[in-house]
C-alpha cells in the first residue's frame, strides 16, 4: 500500500514467518528473522538475522555505514574514470584527433589495478567513522542518508568538474 501511494518512498519489510513473505518480497529491502514459524521469511529476504535484537545494529550501524561507504566509492569511481579519460581527450586537441594515444597500453591496466583495487582495499580495512556503540546510542548520526550528505547531484557535479579540471592540469603539466 505504501509503494502505491508514495512512489518515491523506499520501503523496508521485516517479518519472521511465512505470512510475512509477500510483504518482504514487495519491499525494496526485506529483512527476514528466523522464527518459530520456520525459515520462509529468512529465505525470501535480502537480509536474514536470527534474533530481533540484531535488527537495530543492522539498520543503524550497517545500513548507515553501507550508504556512506558505497557513496564514497561511487564518487571515487566517477573521479577516477574521468581523471583517466580527460588527459586523452585534451591530448586529442594537440594531436589533431589523429587517434594517437597518450598512454602506453600497459598503463591502462596498471591504472585500473593501482587506483581501483588498492585504495578500496585500504579504505575497507581502515575506514571506521565512529564506533558501533556511538551509532546505537546516538540516532542523529543516521540522518546523513536522509540529507544526501555523501551522494547528491551537487556532489557528483563537483566531482565531475574537478576530474575535468585535474585532467586538463595533468595534460598541461606533461606538455
Amino acid at each position: 500500500m505504501i509503494r502505491s501511494e508514495h512512489a518515491e518512498a523506499i520501503t523496508l519489510g521485516i517479518g519472521d514467518g511465512a505470512n510475512d513473505v509477500n510483504m518482504i518480497c514487495e519491499a525494496h529491502v526485506g529483512v527476514g528473522i528466523q522464527g518459530l514459524e520456520g525459515m520462509q521469511a529468512a529465505r525470501s529476504s535480502d537480509y536474514a538475522i536470527s534474533q530481533f535484537s540484531f535488527l537495530k545494529p543492522l539498520l543503524f550501524y550497517h545500513g548507515r555505514e553501507a550508504y556512506r561507504r558505497n557513496s564514497i566509492l561511487a564518487i571515487y569511481m566517477f573521479y577516477k574514470n574521468i581523471l583517466f579519460v580527460m588527459p586523452q581527450f585534451w591530448y586529442g586537441f594537440t594531436s589533431a584527433f589523429s587517434g594517437q594515444t597518450l598512454y602506453e597500453p600497459i598503463i591502462y591496466q596498471f591504472y585500473n589495478v593501482a587506483f581501483t583495487a588498492f585504495p578500496i582495499m585500504v579504505f575497507a580495512i581502515l575506514d571506521q567513522e565512529y564506533t558501533k556503540e556511538v551509532f546505537l546510542t546516538d540516532p542523529t548520526k543516521y540522518v546523513i542518508g536522509l540529507m544526501n550528505e555523501y551522494f547528491s547531484a551537487t556532489l557528483v557535479t563537483r566531482t565531475v568538474m574537478k576530474g575535468i579540471f585535474n585532467g586538463m592540469m595533468i595534460t598541461l603539466f606533461v606538455f
